[in-house]
């Protein structure tokens, strides 16, 4: 959802929430009927006002058996860190192992799909020659962690100079997932004279507290997704916000189009 900038953020609240979790009065009771999930506002997946594939997706697997799922729109740091602080039971958007103390079902919820965006005439990248070119992504994603080789990037702050990056050869390709690849072309007057392409999938998760309240909706979120997935109740969630099924067979390792 993206990125990490969370290691430091995860060492620092570490003793704290520690010891937080120590106290009596922070540990809330088991088989709780309600769900608190912050996350990054994402468009049409995690809207503030509570729509978005992401927010069907956790209705579709909390409501049916009595939990409500209350949301919270903060940027995805401070996302983790209500997490960490038990203001929140688990937060949207995470790589899995991104952060370290939280609770990863076995089930992810979505996948990224990482897409490389660079001039039409520039080689099309593949996951092995990824590696020996110049790469730009958003501060804090954190995708050294998880494609291969990479030696040359450098992180940027904000996505509006990425084109002009591009244009100028002070980048050869910018990394992210297809719906920010897609906002960011949209922006160019002359989107024809860019070529995305597709490199992997990401799997992301819905990543909960380390409490036995944490521990207990992840095992339900587990229970729930398995049941989802097998009966196909989930696809048309997917398709009617336009996006992939991610339940499917994996495509190919790349894929280029205009």
């Amino acid at each position: 959802m993206r990125g990490w900038l969370v290691g430091l953020l995860a060492m620092m609240l570490a003793p704290w929430a520690l010891a937080a979790d120590a106290s009596p009065g922070n540990k809330p009771e088991a088989s709780a009927t309600e769900v608190v999930i912050a996350a990054e506002t994402w468009a049409a997946h995690t809207d503030a006002d509570g729509s978005g594939l992401g927010w069907d997706i956790l209705r579709k697997v909390f409501e049916p058996v009595g939990v409500h799922l209350r949301t919270r729109s903060v940027p995805y740091t401070r996302s983790i860190g209500l997490v960490k602080r038990g203001e929140a039971d688990a937060w949207v958007g995470s790589y899995r192992d991104e952060v370290p103390w939280a609770i990863y079902p076995h089930w992810n919820y979505d996948a990224d799909r990482i897409s490389a965006l660079a001039l039409k005439g520039a080689p099309v990248p593949t996951l092995a020659n990824l590696g020996e070119h110049r790469l730009v992504w958003m501060r804090g994603y954190g995708y050294e962690r998880y494609l291969p080789n990479l030696a040359h990037f450098q992180e940027i702050e904000r996505r509006g100079g990425i084109l002009s990056m591009l244009d100028l050869d002070h980048a050869d390709y910018y990394i992210d997932a297809r719906t920010e690849v897609d906002d960011v072309l949209r922006q160019s007057p002359n989107p024809e004279n860019y070529r995305i392409t597709y490199l992997t999938q990401l799997k992301l998760y819905v990543a909960f507290g380390d409490t036995a309240r944490g521990r207990e909706f992840a095992e339900l979120f587990d229970e729930r997704m398995a049941r989802l997935v097998e009966n196909g109740e989930l696809r048309p969630v997917f398709a009617h916000w336009g996006q992939p099924y991610p339940f499917d067979p994996e495509p190919e390792s790349h894929h280029a189009s205009p």
